[in-house]
């Protein structure tokens, strides 16, 4: 068998597990703040819920990827996780106050915030060439969770359309079960951890300059993404689109996703890693700018998730490139572990509950107002990143 069908052999449960994972997540994330209101919250209190998730990312993901990094067993944590999340999930079904709400997704999230950063970690050595990340195997494994995406997304705001959002708490289910099924078909790999390896301090890196501006862009970055994830749903259906159109315009984002994790290894040599980050936070500006002035004009509001192809998709590349390079070898999982506390953690936890109080007492737009300016501070850092790694064409004169 030639190399090339080994390593698609080897990338195929890879790609299943991202297919599942972000099927559940088409679904779950846009629709989730849809179901809280039907349940008969109010505008802060789906912000504080939906914020549980962002809330899980501030511990679970640095704490699993210690322990993967410590252990190499990062295919088990996977299919304990997933378990977990899997028999916690059934809790939706019942009747529960606020309180056992939030604890319920407390529990189910912890054991999923840290999925995609493991099975990246996981997989890494298996989309990089000599010992360099490669564009294309990582975009081909990738798109097909873009694809989950999109599956789900479109599905589930047809079905609720139809039925209600009464059915959320069984697509919660059904989806945690696709993605239990396919973390059991990983190789049941164990990574062996050298002698010398295995207390590889991560404090270094943490104080290189360049690290520390990706990281402040990142986090600005992913703060202007907040509003998306968290409010546009609701601030769609303010404006009057249907759970179909909701669904549709979600799937937009997605389509452009796809067709650039497909085809991005002939575009990123055009630029470095960290032109690449200056374009995405400044397409950032535009989209927000675009949600929170035209959405009532259905072709502008295209034109903005279209913008998704640089905003996530394109970003989220740059991103895990630039963190292989700087968090190589027994470094990844953490590296890993921290572009999510940093960059969806924290942004997500403030993003909430800030938005939660702008859109309760200056409307639902306000949130979106607010990401253009926080995408033109990741914008700055952004730019910061790429003078450290040109300073020659940085330097006056």
């Amino acid at each position: 068998m030639s190399a090339g069908a080994t390593g698609r052999r080897q990338l195929a449960p890879f790609a299943a597990l991202s297919a599942s994972y972000f099927a559940h997540i088409g679904f779950f994330n846009p629709y989730l703040p849809l179901w809280l209101k039907e349940l008969g919250f109010g505008l802060f209190a789906i912000s504080v819920l939906t914020s549980v998730q962002a809330a899980t990312r501030l511990f679970a993901p640095y704490g699993w990827g210690w322990l993967s990094d410590h252990t190499g067993e990062r295919v088990k944590l996977l299919r304990y996780g997933a378990s977990t999340a899997l028999l916690v999930s059934l809790g939706l079904w019942f009747e529960l106050s606020p309180l056992w709400l939030g604890v319920v997704l407390l529990v189910m999230f912890t054991h999923t915030s840290s999925m995609m950063p493991m099975s990246e970690a996981a997989m890494a050595h298996l989309v990089s060439q000599g010992g360099a990340f490669d564009a294309r195997r990582y975009g081909r494994v990738r798109l097909w969770g873009s694809l989950g995406f999109l599956v789900t997304v479109f599905a589930a705001g047809a079905w609720f359309e139809h039925a209600g959002m009464g059915q959320f708490p069984a697509w919660t289910t059904l989806t945690l079960a696709a993605v239990t099924a396919s973390v059991w078909f990983l190789p049941d790999l164990k990574e062996a951890i050298p002698a010398h390896e295995a207390k590889v301090p991560v404090l270094p890196v943490l104080r290189q300059r360049a690290v520390l501006w990706f990281f402040a862009a990142a986090f600005f970055h992913v703060l202007s993404h907040i509003g998306i994830y968290v409010f546009f749903s609701l601030y769609l259906d303010s404006l009057g689109y249907s759970k179909t159109m909701i669904g549709l315009l979600w799937a937009v984002s997605v389509i452009v996703e796809i067709g650039w994790f497909f085809t991005q290894s002939r575009w990123l040599p055009m630029l470095s890693l960290t032109g690449w980050l200056v374009l995405c936070s400044a397409a950032m500006v535009l989209r927000m700018g675009i949600t929170a002035s035209s959405a009532s004009v259905l072709v502008a509001l295209l034109l903005a998730q279209a913008l998704h192809a640089f905003t996530f998709a394109t970003h989220h590349t740059v991103c895990i490139a630039l963190l292989s390079h700087h968090f190589p070898g027994r470094l990844r999982g953490r590296g890993q572990a921290l572009y999510t506390v940093i960059a969806y953690g924290f942004p997500g936890v403030l993003g909430g509950l800030v938005g939660g109080v702008l859109s309760s007492k200056y409307g639902l737009a306000s949130v979106f107002w607010s990401s253009v300016a926080t995408s033109l501070i990741a914008t700055g850092c952004a730019v910061k990143v790429w003078r450290l790694q040109h300073p020659a064409v940085s330097a006056p004169g």
